[in-house]
């Protein structure tokens, strides 16, 4: 496995969650999350993000139903990752992102954030735990 900062993305249609680690100590933190209409912004804020954190390897979320079956976010996603491959030259990984969402609503609701609240932070969370997932696998590999 790659040593040194991971950056890591819940990708959606409106918005891009971001999230970081540290490969060695294998902990995700939510970083920020990305508003731009198109796609030339967003790789653009994504480009900032790589030069401040020089990560190196990017992770991206897998979004599939629960059966694990593809949808159509499952082909975007992938899109998704194969343009930052090609823009930034770093290995990708994709990692199950499964109720990722979910899970991030209801740990900020724990934190006391009501849904209003909790709405800007939600993506970031999102890629926190997608993060976290791909540190925690055994493999670090979801098969696209």
């Amino acid at each position: 496995m790659l040593e040194g900062t991971v950056l890591a993305f819940d990708f959606g249609a409106k918005r891009i969650g971001v999230a970081t680690g540290e490969s060695r100590l294998g902990s995700a933190h939510p970083l920020t999350v990305i508003h731009a209409e198109s796609n030339d912004q967003r790789m653009s804020a994504i480009g900032r993000l790589v030069a401040e954190w020089q990560p190196v390897l990017l992770v991206v979320g897998m979004p599939v139903h629960v059966d694990g079956t593809p949808h159509e976010m499952t082909k975007l996603a992938m899109k998704f990752g194969e343009r930052l491959q090609k823009r930034f030259e770093l290995p990708i990984s994709y990692a199950d992102e499964r109720l990722t969402s979910l899970d991030a609503e209801a740990r900020l609701r724990e934190t006391g954030c009501n849904s209003r609240s909790a709405k800007p932070l939600l993506d970031a969370v999102a890629a926190q735990l997608i993060l976290q997932t791909w540190f925690e696998s055994p493999s670090h590999v979801i098969p696209a």
